[in-house]
C-alpha cells in the first residue's frame, strides 16, 4: 500500500473544499429559481380589442387597471370584429370589450330586444351556457346606431327626434353609406316603425367622409354611431332621439373567460370599477381626442385612467 504523504492530504482537503463550494453554489441557484417561480401566483392576462378607436381605448383602460392590480399583461389589440369572438373561444385571448347588442344579434343571432337590462341578462346567461364566458357589469355608454342631422337644420325645422325627421324627410338630403339602406337594422327597420322616408335626395358617401359632407352643406342627415367623436361638436351636429326604440342598446361590457375569473375573482372588481365611470358623453369625448384631435389612444386612455384612479 502506498504511503499517504502530507502533499496528498493537502490535495484531498483542497478537493473537498472545492466540492463543498460547488454544492453550496448549486443550492443557492436552486433556491433562487424556486423563489422566482413562486414570487407571483397571478397569471399573465391576454387583453384583446377590436380594431377601432373606442374599443382600443377601453381595452387599454382595462389593461392599465389590471396592471395596477399586479397582473402582467399581454395586449392583443386590433383584432377584426368578425373574428374576435372566435379568438376568445379558441383561448387566444382572455377578455375584451364587447357590446350587448352585438352579442345578442351578431353572435347569438337572437330576436331584437330594446330594453338594456333584458339584453344584458340574455347575453350573460347564453354566453355562460354556450361559450363558458362571463359578461361583467355593463357600462352606461351605449355605442348604438343613430342618425345625425346638421344642427342648423335641426333648429330651423324643429327636428330633434326620428319621428320629426320622418315628417320632414322630403325637405332633407340623405348621406347614405349604401348598406344602411338595405341592412335589416337600417332603413328597413326605421320604415317599419316610423313609415317611409321620402328624402329630397339620397346619395352614397364613404363613411369616413360623412361629417365633412354635412359640414360642407352637401347633405343634411347621415347614419352614425352614438359615441362617434365628431358628435362633441354639437354646434354642427345633432344626434336625433330614437323615440320609438328601433335599435337595440349596445352597452359596453367586458367579456371574460370563466376559468380566469374562477381562479382570480378579484379581476371582476378591478374592471367593473372602470366600466362604472363610462357613460356615452365620456366615451364620445375620449373618441374625439383620438379621431378629431389626433392624439394617440394610449395617451388618451392613460390620462383618463389617472383621473379615475
Amino acid at each position: 500500500m502506498k504511503k499517504i504523504t502530507k502533499k496528498m492530504i493537502v490535495g484531498f482537503l483542497g478537493l473537498s473544499l472545492i466540492i463543498g463550494l460547488v454544492a453550496c453554489g448549486n443550492n443557492g441557484e436552486t433556491n433562487n429559481e424556486n423563489s422566482s417561480s413562486t414570487s407571483s401566483d397571478k397569471p399573465t392576462i391576454r387583453v384583446g380589442s377590436k380594431d377601432f378607436t373606442e374599443n382600443l381605448i377601453v381595452a387599454e383602460l382595462y389593461s392599465l387597471a389590471l396592471e395596477d392590480a399586479g397582473y402582467d399583461l399581454e395586449r392583443v389589440f386590433n383584432i377584426a370584429g368578425s373574428v374576435i369572438h372566435t379568438s376568445i373561444t379558441n383561448d387566444e385571448i382572455d377578455l375584451y370589450p364587447e357590446y350587448t347588442g352585438t352579442g345578442l344579434l351578431s353572435i347569438l343571432q337572437m330576436d331584437l330586444i330594446t330594453d338594456p337590462e333584458k339584453v344584458y341578462n340574455t347575453v350573460k346567461e347564453e354566453y355562460d351556457k354556450q361559450f363558458d364566458l362571463t359578461w361583467l357589469e355593463y357600462a352606461e355608454a351605449n355605442d348604438g346606431q343613430g342618425l345625425v342631422i346638421r344642427t342648423d337644420v335641426s333648429k330651423e325645422l324643429g327636428i330633434t327626434t326620428i319621428t320629426d325627421l320622418q315628417e320632414h324627410a322630403s325637405e332633407l338630403r340623405f348621406a347614405s353609406q349604401g348598406e344602411f339602406d338595405q341592412r335589416e337594422d337600417g332603413i328597413p327597420a326605421l320604415e317599419k316603425m316610423y313609415g317611409e322616408f321620402n328624402w329630397e335626395s339620397s346619395k352614397v358617401y364613404d363613411n369616413g367622409l360623412k361629417y365633412e359632407v354635412l359640414k360642407n352643406n352637401e347633405a343634411d342627415v347621415t347614419p352614425a354611431y352614438t359615441t362617434e367623436g365628431q358628435l362633441v361638436n354639437t354646434d354642427q351636429f345633432t344626434l336625433l332621439e330614437d323615440d320609438k326604440q328601433v335599435w337595440p342598446p349596445y352597452n359596453l361590457a367586458p367579456v371574460v373567460r370563466n376559468n380566469l375569473l374562477e381562479a382570480n375573482p378579484e379581476i371582476a372588481e378591478v374592471i367593473n370599477k372602470v366600466s362604472a365611470t363610462l357613460d356615452t358623453p365620456t366615451i364620445t369625448k375620449l373618441n374625439a381626442k383620438v379621431d378629431v384631435d389626433k392624439e394617440e389612444y394610449e395617451e388618451v386612455a392613460k390620462e383618463y385612467y389617472e383621473s379615475i384612479k
